[in-house]
């Protein structure tokens, strides 16, 4: 069928068209069109008439029975087509209506059958006729009774065994078998032929046997036919000793033609006969074998073709040959050919008025003649029709007409067969249809094309009309154009082509309506760009789009990656796609440099834009690094490749050795050579001698430095004399008359040669005509002897080896060993300022070497007002007797009283003759001593010098705490400064509420006080009080408190349970500035005929408490009284199983009880033992230092000291602790300066109480230790304040 075409506005006659596409518009006359018809699947119309299409056609075949014989011949048609046949040119009266196969009677003779057959298939729009076949009719082959055959030859002979199986127009196939079925077996040298017959090239005694068989299958007649058995006797001979030469069993002669027909098989065959076996060769003589489609098969006998083709045609040799000789044969196979169809006309349909042509082209060998018939008869046996024509293999039919249907017959002829074809014109006239769905929506978007189909069909072919309602005419427009199938194009649409189409069949009341809308167009506002991304990094692609409105619920944004879509993944994340369009590529990679295109998609149209990203990343490391050695042997060339720059150009290169020779691998290091710009590839180095390097190359870009390259190959260069000499030649003596000359060791790749030494030179400096004085030396260091002390000399190394000397050196100036200074520093004076003192000396002399400096040893004696009571004989006494043990070697000060300081030493180093010393303490006495020192040691120290700092102000008082016995009264408790800098003369106390601002000032004389009452005081207030000590000098810093007065305590009435099996864990918070308070934990257990019991006294600072021998599994009543009164209760049960007595326990035995008993009374000794113990205590050490030292209040108190002591704490001595503590520890503990301190321990040591400053409850004990002999080991609550929050506690 023709395409469709746009018609304008012209006149013209009616012409038919194809029916599959409608080619009429409401404009158009169409112009004749040659083409067959289609029916489409959407029309209608079904009871299409149809000429006969043969689907089923006889072949000729050999009948051996009435079973064989069918003769099968099919077809379709509208309407059903008859069927009669022709047998050797007469009709057979047969009825045949559907169907039109023959199948034999089994009552007729199956000779009637036999002839030539041809079938007519026809209806009233035609006739189809099948070929001419044939039917051969044979009895069944039929074996003759025949005696067996006898054969005897000799050993080396040839020998054709015959097989003569009865003739039949289906050649059998031949088997040659035993007596048991068993195949013969075939080899080079026994072979079938085609003929049936066994040959043996040449026998073996093995050949021997008597049940040759040959068996003919006949597969058409499906019989099997065995023939009679041949006996072969093969006899020894001496003629295998000689052998013979090839000769031919078949073929006959040098040369034969064969012809053989294109698609047919072929089979040519060469079978030898000779000794040894010979082998066969096979050639085409005019061409290659392999060109052509034979195969060699049956062990080389056979050049079999399965399909001849054309280029088979040619000649074929084969040749035997064996040791003795050889044999050929030539074949020449010409190829010819039955008719074959090479272009085949369709069955097809017509409309009126059409033109049709009929292609029939045969090919063959030799060329084939083609006739042409019409209904089963020849065309000049049909009445002739100026408007059919025939030329060969073509048939035309011009401007056809529904009485021109028919079925034509085209037949191709030659020598070697026929090929008939059946072709229908099928001229047809149906009514017209628009098969386009009515009401059909359309959707374009501005300045697009867009088709509205109005496909309609009938034979003839219907013409189609459009209109727009409420328009002109459409064809008015340049922007419209119409096609020939009856489609509406309309260009670069505007919004002005919205609105309602109709489309309708001239002549007819038929027509379907379309709407079209049209959208605004897609658009990239703001496209990807070209970005650079740094390998590993993120790179973002933005991409900002507009969609119509109506479009966006369809809209997708699809990127591309190189032109390929990119799928978002979310294992690794490697692309994301934003809901505002825009692409992250995460941890780029140099595959991801590419060109990215963003494509907004919807249902109409889509826009695209791109971008790209160039992955940066430092370069590819340099590849084929090569070598060249220039005319100085320690020069060469190194030349590398580039590698891949990663989109960054290479700014340079970096060469690096490494040097293999001198030193062990685990040594090798590279070292940094040259830089050379990123665009050279090619650098001359320098290089040292009697050295193997290995060198390597790294390129570097903007992106920084590459990988490193392959090492190159390993290069050598030859030895040379030193280039250079040791650095850092120096005297390093340590001993006085030696001169010990060292130097900084040369490596090993500086040596430059085998044989290498240091040559040492020296001589006395600042003599005249002094002459150098040399040795060699393989290492440092060199020792001169005798050399006096602290001698300078000149000295020199040269470094040496076997190819000659280094450089002539330069000298250095060093000296021979050192000594310590025999004298000490003199015109030692001393400025006091304040806490800093400002020391002179005279410069040492005779200092025996280099002077390294000086060390001034500064020792306190103690405070000021003690050393002055001492007399002046008293402390130059000691200082001649410090001045006697520094002389000797023994260490100063190690007889000094307890009070003096450890000994201070300032090292001043160089030639510097004061020094400024600070952080001296005030008003105290001190000693000092100047030595000077070089390399060797410390020279004598100088007299003893003395003096003393003055009084300055106080420090803070050590401690302050507070004791509240009233809500209105408060005691402040404090304890004199640790560092008094002078004579205390007192302290001053002020004190104000937290709020205010008025601020109470109290001067306190008397320095001994520490302790003050203040009242009456606001018991609602907290106050803030500051403590200062007093001097001569001036007040010192205060120390501050905040406290309050504390108020009565009562009972807790929230109290938190840990329950156990035996044990009840109770913990309370106690007020922040509650006095203790005691009070008792009533419970009574929940059965008949218990009472209530009474726990030891508890105190409400304490926090916890563990109620003990409880029974598991048990209910108690739990009560708090306060004043009669319950201030709190509660039932609770202990964990576990309840328990029952069990008679016989172990805690009636009479061991247990004894056990029991002797650790009571243990016990109680040991607490005998404490109380004695406590009451014969000795004085603390405080006190005995106040009897040994002057003036007492002056000194400070240490720092754990927490208040004054009284003269009953005199009674114990620090050299005999108390073997029996308190429940909190000693005597001397927190709870004997007003505090009341409750604290119990977990198992492992921790905080479970509390501790806050408050006076002892006045009707408790004054601290409260664990309720039972067991209750230390009574498991933690599980709600407890912790340590931090007690002591923060305002006292």
């Amino acid at each position: 069928m023709g395409a469709p075409q746009r018609c304008g506005r012209s006149h013209g006659s009616h012409a038919s068209f194809l029916l599959l596409v409608p080619l009429s518009f409401l404009c158009c006359t169409p112009q004749v069109a040659q083409g067959s018809l289609h029916i489409p699947l959407n029309y209608t119309f079904r009871d299409i008439p149809e000429p006969p299409v043969l689907l089923e056609t006889p072949e000729s075949f050999t009948a051996f029975s009435q079973s064989d014989i069918n003769l099968p011949c099919e077809a379709r048609g509208n309407p059903t087509p008859t069927f009669r046949w022709v047998k050797d040119g007469e009709t057979m009266e047969l009825d045949l209506v559907g169907a039109g196969t023959i199948r034999a009677d089994k009552n007729d003779s199956l000779d009637l059958y036999h002839g030539s057959y041809r079938c007519y298939a026809s209806n009233t729009l035609g006739t189809a006729v099948t070929q001419t076949v044939h039917v051969i009719v044979e009895r069944h082959p039929v074996l003759q009774k025949q005696q067996k055959i006898y054969k005897r030859a000799f050993e080396g002979e040839s020998l054709v065994l015959s097989c003569s199986p009865p003739e039949s127009s289906t050649p059998p196939h031949i088997h040659w078998m035993d007596k048991r079925m068993v195949h013969i077996k075939l080899s080079e040298r026994v072979t079938a032929g085609l003929d049936g017959n066994l040959y043996f090239s040449n026998l073996l005694k093995s050949d021997s046997r008597s049940d040759y068989i040959c068996h003919a299958q006949y597969t058409a007649a499906m019989t099997v036919l065995p023939d009679t058995a041949v006996a072969l006797t093969v006899m020894a001979s001496n003629s295998v000793l000689h052998g013979r030469k090839p000769r031919l069993f078949t073929p006959s002669g040098l040369r034969s033609s064969v012809l053989a027909l294109k698609g047919n098989s072929l089979t040519l065959e060469c079978i030898p006969s000779g000794l040894p076996t010979p082998k066969v060769e096979w050639t085409k003589k005019d061409g290659r074998l392999e060109d052509t489609s034979a195969e060699v098969s049956n062990q080389g006998r056979w050049l079999h073709f399965e399909s001849v083709e054309q280029s088979d045609d040619g000649e074929y040799q084969c040749r035997a040959h064996n040791e003795h000789g050889d044999t050929s044969h030539a074949y020449t196979v010409t190829v010819e050919a039955p008719p074959f169809w090479v272009k085949e006309p369709q069955d097809l349909m017509y409309a009126p008025g059409e033109s049709v042509r009929l292609d029939c082209q045969a090919e063959g060998f030799p060329t084939p003649t083609i006739t042409w018939s019409m209904n089963g008869l020849p065309l000049s046996e049909v009445d002739a029709d100026p408007r059919r024509s025939v030329s060969g293999g073509v048939l035309k039919l011009m401007d056809v007409e529904v009485s021109d249907t028919a079925v034509y017959q085209c037949e191709a002829k030659n020598k070697h067969g026929s090929a008939l074809l059946n072709t229908y014109i099928n001229v047809v006239e149906l009514p017209a249809q628009i098969l386009t769905p009515d009401e059909l929506q359309y959707r374009v978007t501005e300045e697009g094309d867009i088709t509205l189909q109005c496909e309609a069909f009938g034979s003839p072919q219907p013409h189609v009309t459009w209109d727009k309602q409420g328009a002109a005419p459409l064809l008015s427009h340049s922007h419209v154009s119409l096609l020939t199938d009856g489609t509406l194009e309309v260009f670069n649409v505007s919004r002005d082509d919205s609105g309602l189409y109709t489309c309708s069949v001239q002549e007819s009341n038929i027509s379907i309506s379309a709407r079209l809308e049209v959208y605004e167009r897609s658009a990239i506002l703001t496209g990807p760009e070209s970005v650079r991304a740094v390998r590993g990094s993120t790179a973002l692609l933005h991409c900002e789009a507009f969609t119509d409105p109506r479009l966006k619920h369809d809209r997708q944004i699809v990127w591309r990656k190189n032109g390929l879509k990119i799928q978002e993944s979310s294992s690794d994340d490697k692309f994301t796609v934003f809901e505002n369009g825009t692409l992250r590529v995460s941890g780029v990679t140099t595959d991801d440099s590419a060109v990215y295109g963003c494509e907004v998609i919807t249902g109409l149209d889509h826009a695209q834009a791109s971008g790209a990203i160039s992955v940066v990343a430092p370069p590819d490391p340099p590849t084929d690094l090569s070598l060249s050695e220039a005319d100085a042997h320690t020069t060469v060339t190194l030349g590398w490749t580039p590698g891949f720059d990663h989109n960054s150009a290479i700014t340079e290169f970096i060469v690096e050795a490494r040097e293999e020779q001198h030193a062990p691998r685990s040594r090798w290091r590279w070292e940094e050579l040259r830089r050379v710009p990123g665009d050279v590839a090619e650098v001359e180095l320098k290089l040292r001698p009697f050295c193997t390097y290995s060198f390597r190359v790294t390129a570097v870009n903007d992106l920084g430095r590459g990988e490193v390259s392959q090492n190159s190959p390993e290069h050598s260069t030859p030895p040379a004399i030193p280039s250079g000499n040791p650095t850092g030649v120096r005297s390093d003596s340590t001993e006085p008359g030696t001169l010990v000359i060292t130097w900084d060791e040369m490596e090993k790749r500086l040596h430059n040669g085998q044989g290498f030494m240091y040559k040492v030179w020296w001589r006395e400096a600042g003599k005249k005509d002094q002459r150098w004085n040399n040795n060699s030396t393989s290492a440092p260091p060199f020792v001169v002897t005798g050399s006096g002390t602290y001698t300078p000399f000149e000295i020199k190394v040269q470094a040496v080896n076997a190819i000659g000397d280094g450089p002539e050196p330069e000298g250095e100036i060093g000296h021979s060993g050192e000594d310590v200074p025999l004298e000490a520093p003199g015109g030692v004076a001393v400025t006091v300022m304040n806490s800093t003192v400002r020391v002179k000396w005279n410069e040492a002399q005779n200092v025996r070497g280099l002077l390294l400096g000086y060390k001034i040893y500064i020792q306190r004696l103690g405070p000021k007002a003690e050393r002055r009571r001492r007399s002046l004989g008293e402390l130059q006494f000691e200082a001649m007797q410090q001045q006697q043990e520094e002389e000797a070697g023994q260490e100063a000060g190690q007889e000094a009283e307890q009070e003096e300081e450890n000994e201070r030493v300032v090292e001043v180093r160089g030639m510097q003759t004061s020094e400024e010393i600070s952080g001296l303490k005030l008003y105290s006495l001190y000693k000092l001593s100047i030595a000077a020192f070089n390399g060797k040691g410390q020279g004598p120290r100088s007299d003893l010098h003395y003096f003393e700092t003055p009084e300055g102000a106080p420090g803070p008082p050590a401690s302050l705490t507070s004791e509240s016995p009233t809500d209105t009264s408060l005691f402040l408790i404090w304890s004199p400064p640790v560092e008094p800098n002078g004579v205390l003369l007192g302290y001053i106390l002020q004190y104000k509420q937290e709020e205010g601002r008025d601020l109470e000032y109290v001067r306190i004389d008397d320095r001994s006080t520490t302790r003050i009452e203040l009242q009456p005081l606001n018991s609602s207030s907290y106050y803030l009080f500051y403590v200062r000590a007093r001097t001569a000098a001036g007040d010192g810093p205060a120390t501050t408190l905040r406290a309050a007065t504390q108020l009565d305590g009562v009972p807790p009435s929230n109290v938190t349970m840990f329950f156990g099996d035996t044990y009840l864990n109770l913990s309370w918070v106690p007020g922040p500035r509650d006095r203790n308070h005691g009070f008792h934990i009533n419970y009574l257990r929940k059965s008949a005929g218990e009472t209530w019991q009474e726990s030891e006294q508890v105190n409400s600072t304490q926090g916890f408490y563990a109620l003990m021998g409880l029974e598991p599994g048990t209910t108690y009543h739990l009560r708090i009284l306060h004043h009669n009164n319950t201030q709190w209760e509660q039932i609770v049960q202990t964990k576990g199983p309840e328990l029952s007595e069990m008679p016989g326990g172990f805690a009636t035995q009479g061991w247990f009880i004894g056990l029991i008993s002797a650790i009571c009374l243990l016990l109680l000794i040991l607490l005998i033992l404490c109380l004695v113990k406590r009451r014969k205590g000795g004085k603390y050490a405080v006190k005995d230092k106040e009897d040994k030292e002057v003036d007492s209040e002056a000194r400070p108190m240490k720092d754990e000291t927490f208040g004054e002591y009284s003269d009953g704490d005199e009674k114990r001595s620090d050299s005999q602790p108390s073997l029996c503590p308190s429940k909190l520890g000693s005597d001397d503990s927190l709870a004997e300066y007003g505090d009341s301190v409750d604290i119990q321990f977990n198992e492992d040591g921790s905080f479970i109480g509390q501790y806050s400053g408050r006076v002892a409850a006045p009707h408790g004990p004054e601290s409260s230790g664990p309720a039972s002999p067991v209750a230390a080991t009574a498991p933690p609550p599980p709600i407890t304040p912790s340590m931090s929050s007690v002591l923060n506690r305002p006292s």
